[in-house]
């Protein structure tokens, strides 16, 4: 299927940005799918899904949450969050959240590129401050979709999120209640006080040894049903965090094409229920 995608400006006098990607040649207006975004921002493995998912039938969009002002700062300029990332694969996980083993590591590197390295880390790991700030354009984001863009005006939107963006597609479902469904890749559970407010299904999908999230799955279950909530998740066997990125050495393929085939099944339910059934 032919798409169109591009970065694209939204909300009050375009102050936001995303990746957009929709099929060509497509009159009438599509569901809508906010692809949410990991720690390191819209990059390419972010596009990528974003294609994918638009490939499937939908209009598929990453809200930029680096770039609230338009901009986004020179230390989370995307060659800079690549470096960066880079780096962390070039040592243990366990090592990541650890500031002297990531800070001998670091001294390894030629100074300008060490300081320059760990300038990015600080600010991608820094993020919890501007929560509030991503949840606002996210919320913008699915307004404009579902009211202001023509292509998808009219139609149901869906949260699909990574890592960082998982836990924002979880807040969204209770922030937005007119959200049609969201899906969480490996992103931690929202806060015990949001759960009454979700308003739609949710799918989450989790790898077996991504300990510090996947164990407080089964009581992230047990409080949405318990809240009349509807929850189905997968939790794949040897499967890291990140198993659904192929610029990782996290990925896994079997648990990757397994997701995606049960993130469209959740789409295909929650978005387009009631399109007239093909015969």
């Amino acid at each position: 299927m032919s798409l169109l995608a591009d970065w694209v400006h939204y909300g009050d006098d375009g102050k936001y940005r995303g990746y957009l990607a929709r099929p060509d040649h497509v009159k009438e207006p599509l569901p809508a799918v906010i692809v949410l975004q990991e720690i390191w921002g819209v990059d390419e493995h972010i596009r990528d899904v974003t294609r994918r998912i638009a490939q499937a039938g939908y209009v598929a969009f990453a809200p930029d949450l680096f770039a609230g002002n338009r901009e986004v700062a020179d230390v989370l300029a995307e060659d800079r969050v690549k470096e960066a990332k880079q780096f962390l694969n070039s040592i243990p996980p366990a090592h990541w959240r650890d500031a002297e083993q990531q800070k001998s590591a670091l001294a390894a590197l030629p100074e300008a590129k060490g300081r320059a390295i760990a300038e990015t880390l600080g600010e991608l790991f820094n993020h919890g401050g501007r929560m509030p700030g991503y949840i606002q354009q996210i919320m913008a984001a699915s307004a404009w979709l579902r009211d202001g863009f023509e292509h998808s005006r009219g139609c149901g939107v869906a949260s699909v999120g990574f890592c960082m963006g998982g836990a924002l597609s979880g807040m969204l479902a209770a922030r937005d209640p007119k959200l049609s469904g969201a899906v969480i890749f490996y992103g931690s559970a929202p806060s015990a006080d949001l759960i009454p407010e979700i308003g739609c299904p949710v799918l989450g999908l989790y790898g077996e040894l991504d300990k510090r999230i996947t164990d407080e799955v089964p009581a992230f279950a047990e409080a949405l049903r318990a809240a009349g909530k509807t929850f189905e998740y997968r939790i794949y066997d040897g499967a890291q965090h990140a198993f659904f990125n192929d610029t990782r050495p996290s990925f896994q393929m079997a648990a990757s094409r397994d997701a995606f085939t049960r993130t469209l099944a959740f789409l295909q339910r929650t978005l387009t229920a009631g399109e007239p059934a093909v015969v």
